[in-house]
């Protein structure tokens, strides 16, 4: 046991053992996030039996970890080899822009639904994100309310597309819009109208 620690202690290795830890920590991150959310999803809007259930759970809990996994490899591996070849020895912003491009092709790149999630996740992030590069860079706050206004139009925006045309919405979105906003017009009892939805 003291050789295989050594050897995980040893800085010659240090590159290498990096995108194994990166892709443990990937399939670990992946499956802690995806888990209980699919299990709640399923619990909440899923029908079918048992067995088919859990199935979903596990295959998005998969698919979820294996992604990020994946992505956490190719992305250091890209790192790794772009900062060897570089002439300064180090990473530029164009190289942690190519690794994360080619990683994000490859692994998020087909449209599932678990791809669809994290896309819009991150894509949040970032308009996020940017926003706040731009008033740092401008040495500036956001006004008063500004988050206020912000949810205002976001709810704005999207009810107006749920009425007009839910089908372009994303599948999840628009699930819970229905659950919340069309199903509750309908019931055919005191029990349809407290305990059960349908």
């Amino acid at each position: 046991m003291d050789a295989i620690n050594a050897i995980a202690l040893n800085p010659q290795y240090h590159e290498l053992l990096s995108l194994v830890k990166g892709f443990r920590n990937g399939v670990v991150y992946g499956t802690k996030i995806r888990f209980p959310h699919a299990l709640v999803m399923t619990l909440l809007f899923r029908t079918g039996s048992v067995q088919d259930k859990l199935a979903a759970i596990l295959k998005a809990t998969k698919a979820h970890a294996r992604g990020l996994a994946f992505f956490v490899t190719i992305y250091k591996s890209l790192m790794l080899l772009q900062r060897r070849i570089s002439t300064e020895g180090k990473n530029s912003d164009l190289h942690t822009f190519v690794a994360g491009f080619v990683g994000g092709w490859f692994v998020f790149g087909e449209k599932t639904s678990v791809n669809q999630q994290i896309i819009l996740y991150l894509f949040s992030r970032i308009a996020m994100g940017l926003v706040n590069t731009a008033m740092k860079a401008g040495n500036f706050k956001a006004p008063p309310k500004s988050f206020a206004l912000f949810a205002a139009i976001c709810w704005g925006v999207v009810m107006v597309l749920f009425r007009r045309d839910k089908s372009v919405l994303q599948d999840s979105l628009k699930n819970s819009m229905t659950y919340l906003y069309e199903d509750s017009n309908h019931w055919t009892s005191l029990k349809t109208l407290l305990w059960h939805n349908k």
